[in-house]
């Protein structure tokens, strides 16, 4: 059946679920998404952990017709709105990209908020709009952003769909599948580990760390681990923390020489961490848990505090990412994402 006739402009009876108006704040509409996840005990960036049926490899949302996975707070959005509705499917497309494919949104379905984050950067002017030079004559140049909504459906939502934009089905996966690494995701971690440089030593000990001034991470001893998982995503946390080496990132929750526990850069470096080995682990196909709820109120604090430290923080978690599936790009490289999938 061609579903692709006539129809010019969607219909009224697909609805947006929550589409923020002209003068709807999305900085604060998605950190509000974030807030209240947070506050019912649900950490968004952890949901393939959580759900009985896994994605067999990468279990990033992705675009359906570019396949191209999502990034930033785009994740967390988009696997919580899977979690709160039920789907299988990690793959998300337009109501006008359905169209284009020869399918359609099923009527009565409601879309879920993504956003396309865009950074620029633009002359800084003063308060009577004169453009700003330095001292050199060269135009003083301010970080910007562009943020707009981007409404998406899954691909359980439409119907008429080419069967190869369905993209793979999560399936049950046994315990011992999840528990354990397979040889192929092994090999890439290790991959992803050697090719970073950073030195690891194991002790018996309660605690994993990374140690900024030696480049090393020091883990606990494998067998005090639940599971061979949990051991692994435990090293990738530690490891998203060494990408911020000055030598690497040079982040500044990594380099800050009056970072502590409890202030707002020891924070903002947990978070990075916390989303950074989420994306790794999902990209990757490690099912280990990295428990680090006494960190939650702290995260509450700081994004009640200022709606764009989410923002910061999962651009932060691409990078550190993208550094490290990458090991050939050089740190300078390492940008801001321009658009969406």
């Amino acid at each position: 059946m061609n579903h692709s006739t006539t129809l010019a402009k969607p219909p009224k009876r697909h609805k947006s679920s929550r589409r923020p108006s002209a003068r709807e704040d999305l900085y604060q509409t998605v950190t509000d998404k974030i807030i209240a996840a947070l506050e019912k005990g649900t950490v968004p960036w952890r949901k393939p952990w959580r759900s009985a049926e896994k994605q067999v490899g990468s279990s990033l949302p992705a675009n359906a017709i570019t396949g191209r996975a999502y990034s930033g707070v785009n994740i967390p959005l988009l696997w919580m709105a899977a979690e709160e509705r039920g789907f299988r499917s990690d793959r998300w497309l337009t109501y006008n990209q359905a169209q284009q494919a020869g399918g359609q949104v099923l009527k009565g379905e409601t879309s879920s908020l993504a956003v396309v984050f865009k950074p620029f950067e633009k002359q800084a002017e003063d308060n009577n709009g004169n453009k700003l030079f330095d001292d050199k004559g060269k135009p003083l140049m301010e970080s910007r952003a562009m943020l707009r909504s981007l409404q998406l459906f899954n691909t359980e939502q439409c119907e008429g769909l080419p069967e190869q934009m369905a993209g793979q089905p999560a399936k049950h996966m046994t315990q011992e599948e999840t528990d354990t690494l397979s040889a192929p995701v092994m090999n890439r971690v290790l991959a992803i580990f050697n090719a970073s440089g950073v030195k690891s030593t194991s002790l018996r000990q309660n605690r994993a760390y990374y140690w900024p001034a030696r480049d090393e991470i020091v883990m606990p001893m494998p067998s005090q681990f639940f599971t061979e998982a949990d051991y692994w995503s435990t090293l990738l946390h530690e490891l998203v923390h060494a990408s911020g080496h000055e030598t690497r990132l040079n982040r500044e929750g990594i380099t800050s020489s009056t970072r502590k526990f409890g202030d707002p850069i020891y924070c903002v470096e947990e978070l990075i961490a916390e989303m950074g080995s989420a994306f790794l682990c999902a990209e990757l196909g490690v099912y280990g848990e990295v428990q680090h709820d006494s960190y939650v109120a702290g995260w509450l604090k700081h994004l009640q505090a200022d709606k764009k430290a989410l923002f910061r923080a999962c651009r932060q978690a691409r990078e550190a990412t993208e550094f490290l599936l990458n090991p050939q790009t050089d740190a300078g490289q390492v940008l801001p994402a321009a658009k969406v999938a």
